[in-house]
């Protein structure tokens, strides 16, 4: 009877890595409209809230993302509304995915992820997504979202704004205890005149004056929030939900003003976007009203979100490589009849096998994977055979 193991060195065992990619569309019917909000799950602790793909309380529902807002401690916003809450979101998000300094001190977002010094974001909206989307992580360059910056809250996407990550497949920053991450870009996405007969400004929905932007293909993009590859994090500034005062006041948000309001370039209280109903606005709204209250205001401005998840497949290949004179018998029992071969019937006959299955062990031979052939496989002196085992996990 013939050995009935194989021993497999080095040079017979091979590792890949595999990348597998799932486009992920998320329509904004889906997040406000098509379930009558029945799909949104608010809790009693008020500080997020859960989108889901069916109804919540539907045994096919699936968890897509959650919407937050936080503000630091230096946010210039006097929040009446959760401040406590607020501000534990942001620091809870900022310690996680930021990191603390070299004194122990929580850091905030930065606008160019250059931690130590420029632009901070203070105010910000937070769309944790789901696992089951993400997967292992978000696909650097294929993230994508479309949201509505019209001014009227009951008909938000007369003017889009899409926010990016471009440019991030080279262009990334590691210095994130939570991974990779990627600067997020707006853009506008639909033209838009100051008035009729006039010409369109550079930028369109988007105020030119501001200065963090980055030119990329000709093209100029704002500065807009972060994106975190493996975390499946997306942060967003309060500034793409606030105008700049085009007449010379203070206003420092990204849209433009007269896109807001029609073509005059002035910040009045009938001219900021309405963000939570007919007179509050982003700011007003992120100050006085509850996390809940908002995150509504801030679903029904989303029309679209796309990206590309990743699934990391690793796998171990082994060659199990048979030679002429091996593996010509069979290791059933049955293939013997006394001290004679079933099969052979002369003696010029030659031995003979058919494998039907391999299984892989371990060094003290322990049985740890079957794989089974699809039909037996011929094996006798004058058959070289090589079979390729492939584990995925």
């Amino acid at each position: 009877m013939a050995s009935i193991y194989k021993p497999l060195g080095s040079q017979d065992v091979v590792s890949t890595k595999t990348l597998l990619h799932e486009a992920i569309p998320i329509t904004g019917s889906i997040v406000s409209g098509s379930y009558a909000d029945a799909n949104i799950k608010d809790y009693a602790h008020g500080m997020f809230q859960s989108v889901y793909d069916y109804p919540y309380l539907s045994s096919s529902a699936n968890h897509i993302f959650d919407i937050a807002f936080g503000t630091s401690t230096t946010s210039p916003l006097a929040v009446t509304s959760q401040t406590t809450k607020k501000d534990n979101i942001y620091n809870q998000m900022a310690q996680v995915l930021v990191g603390f300094d070299k004194d122990g001190n929580i850091q905030n977002f930065d606008e160019d992820g250059d931690l130590t010094g420029g632009a901070k974001m203070d105010t910000c909206i937070f769309l944790p997504f789901s696992r089951l989307l993400v997967k292992d992580e978000i696909k650097k360059q294929t993230f994508s979202m479309r949201i509505g910056v019209s001014a009227s809250f009951n008909e938000p996407f007369g003017n889009h704004v899409t926010i990016s990550d471009a440019d991030a497949l080279t262009n990334y920053r590691i210095n994130s205890p939570a991974g990779e991450y990627g600067i997020l870009y707006a853009t506008s996405s639909k033209d838009f005149d100051f008035a009729a007969g006039s010409t369109r400004p550079e930028g369109g929905n988007i105020h030119t004056s501001n200065t963090n932007t980055k030119t990329i293909g000709g093209f100029t993009y704002w500065r807009c929030g972060l994106i975190y590859y493996q975390a499946g994090v997306v942060v967003l500034t309060g500034s793409l939900l606030q105008a700049y005062d085009e007449s010379g006041g203070t206003g420092e948000g990204l849209l433009r003003a007269s896109a807001i309001r029609g073509g005059q370039a002035s910040l009045t209280s009938s001219g900021t976007l309405q963000f939570f109903n007919q007179t509050t606005g982003f700011t007003g709204s992120l100050i006085s009203e509850e996390i809940s209250g908002s995150a509504n205001a801030f679903r029904r401005r989303i029309d679209l979100i796309e990206f590309n998840n990743t699934v990391e497949l690793n796998s171990t290949i082994h060659f199990c490589r048979l030679n002429h004179n091996e593996f010509n018998y069979s290791s059933n029992p049955t293939y013997l009849s006394g001290s004679n071969l079933r099969i052979v019937k002369g003696v010029n006959d030659q031995a003979v096998s058919y494998i039907t299955s391999v299984g892989l062990y371990s060094a003290d031979n322990q049985l740890l994977a079957v794989g089974k052939m699809s039909e037996p496989i011929r094996k006798d002196p004058s058959i070289e055979l090589t079979f390729r085992t492939r584990l995925d996990y």
